[in-house]
């Protein structure tokens, strides 16, 4: 079957969020010839005329955070045409919703619009279940000077996709690529010899660059900051720890005048977030928000058969 580009309103309402119109096109695109495996949707072109149009509604059946609605709007034009379907958002990114919301209104040909609908919601809802889970961890930490932040633990090729529903979330993204930023882990540190040696040899080679490095003990911590790091990650540290760390920061910045930015993570749960949070750390960075986040449960329904 025929696929359709993206119209110029949604391509600029992309771009306003920050995505890239025609990335998204792509994974739009390869989602739908995926559900059709090279045929047709023998269910919707077997019991509806390709003349019926129908309006349908799409709606929650949970509470939560949405993300991805301009997405599924986009798996709607794919689909059916810009010009044969149109789609009206009830809510937006960002929103918190409750049970039984509809958030979105199409009226499309029944039989395009049926055959969309799975890739529009498997979408939005992963999309959706990213914002969710990342609404909850910035709830936890709530009244404290912590972000959440996201990583690079994200589905392949949906990157961006998943980066933007962290946002919708009230999360932070933390590099979206390699060539970003430098993040030293203890593998580098392990290569070059040792936490200074990682640290001075990033430094040479890119000397603007932001450059963070991950340390795993009170004394790696020490000598990261001698050696000039700025932005520093505790990794798998317990809260007593992080907050001696948070205390040697504090004096390094007081003895030498160069502050020091701290991030928490690994093996963080949610119910440690405010205890985390609490320990003065800048920044708590969870994986889990891209690579575990279960989906928000949404359905269309055809509301009128015209």
């Amino acid at each position: 079957m025929k696929l359709y580009s993206f119209s110029d309103h949604l391509t600029q309402r992309l771009q306003s969020a920050g995505l890239d119109a025609s990335y998204v096109l792509d994974i739009v695109q390869r989602a739908v010839l995926e559900d059709l495996a090279g045929g047709i949707d023998i269910t919707s072109t077997s019991t509806v005329p390709i003349t019926q149009r129908s309006i349908a509604t799409f709606g929650t059946r949970a509470n939560g955070c949405l993300a991805g609605l301009d997405i599924a709007s986009g798996v709607i034009e794919v689909v059916c045409g810009p010009l044969a379907s149109e789609f009206t958002k009830l809510a937006t990114d960002g929103q918190r919703v409750q049970n039984g919301d509809i958030v979105a209104r199409v009226e499309a040909p029944t039989q395009l619009l049926l055959t969309a609908e799975r890739t529009a919601l498997n979408i939005m809802c992963h999309m959706s279940g990213i914002a969710t889970m990342t609404a909850q961890w910035v709830d936890a930490v709530r009244g404290t000077n912590a972000i959440i932040r996201d990583t690079r633990k994200t589905t392949p090729g949906l990157r961006a996709l998943e980066k933007y529903a962290v946002r919708c979330g009230g999360g932070q993204n933390h590099r979206m690529a390699l060539s970003d930023a430098a993040l030293v882990k203890d593998n580098h540190i392990a290569a070059a010899g040792g936490v200074a040696e990682a640290f001075q040899l990033v430094r040479q080679h890119a000397p603007t660059i932001t450059l963070e490095i991950e340390v795993d003990t009170l004394e790696q911590l020490t000598q990261a900051m001698l050696a000039g790091a700025n932005l520093v990650l505790l990794d798998n540290m317990s809260t007593a720890i992080m907050v001696q760390a948070v205390k040697m920061a504090k004096e390094h910045t007081a003895r030498t005048g160069a502050a020091v930015v701290l991030e928490a993570s690994g093996g963080l749960s949610i119910d440690r977030a405010k205890e985390v949070a609490q320990t003065g750390v800048d920044f708590i960075s969870v994986g889990a928000l891209t690579h575990s986040a279960p989906i928000l449960d949404l359905g269309l329904d055809l509301e009128t058969v015209l």
